[in-house]
């Protein structure tokens, strides 16, 4: 075992989080029609390639990111779902998900394609408003995922309401 490995764990090999590291890890796979995972948005700060199958993606501490995972096996689709995290400081309260190194608030949890596909398309519409979706209202990412456990459709992410996070998160600071 090399020293910036974790023994091998559901997952695979993850950099081990040092009490100094204050990023958040997440293991991507890709098996073409078997699993794939990646990251629909979010700024990675760096990059580890564990095989040509791996690879593991770095995220400071509060930035946000969509993770999307599928599986399938020889009857279909096992497993659909995307998850928008809040990467977490060290000492913070954070949620474990599968991948995630040490985890993270997570901010949307959307299980089965036809609403992982709304999702996909909400994030679509903010980038179409010209919109960084890195920099969303948490809020936000809330209000869909309660709206759409609910049944009802989410409001849609406007610039007027991005100019008001914008300034709410000014007066926080």
């Amino acid at each position: 075992m090399t020293r910036n490995a974790a023994p091998r764990v559901r997952g695979g090999p993850l950099p081990i989080a040092h009490p100094s590291d204050n990023l958040t890890h997440v293991e991507l796979t890709w098996v073409e029609k078997r699993i794939e995972n990646w990251i629909r948005f979010g700024r990675e700060t760096g990059e580890q390639i564990l095989d040509h199958r791996r690879r593991v993606l770095s995220f400071q501490s509060g930035s946000i990111f969509a993770f999307v995972r599928w599986a399938s096996n020889d009857f279909g689709t096992i497993l659909s779902c995307i998850d928008i995290v809040r990467a977490v400081k060290p000492g913070e309260a954070y949620q474990t998900l599968p991948y995630v190194r040490p985890g993270g608030d997570i901010l949307l949890k959307i299980e089965g394609w036809p609403k992982v596909e709304q999702v996909l398309r909400h994030i679509d519409a903010v980038e179409a408003a010209g919109i960084d979706v890195c920099d969303v209202s948490p809020d936000h990412w809330r209000h869909i995922a309660n709206r759409m456990t609910a049944g009802h459709d989410p409001r849609a992410y406007t610039m007027e309401r991005h100019q008001a996070w914008l300034k709410r998160r000014e007066c926080e600071q």
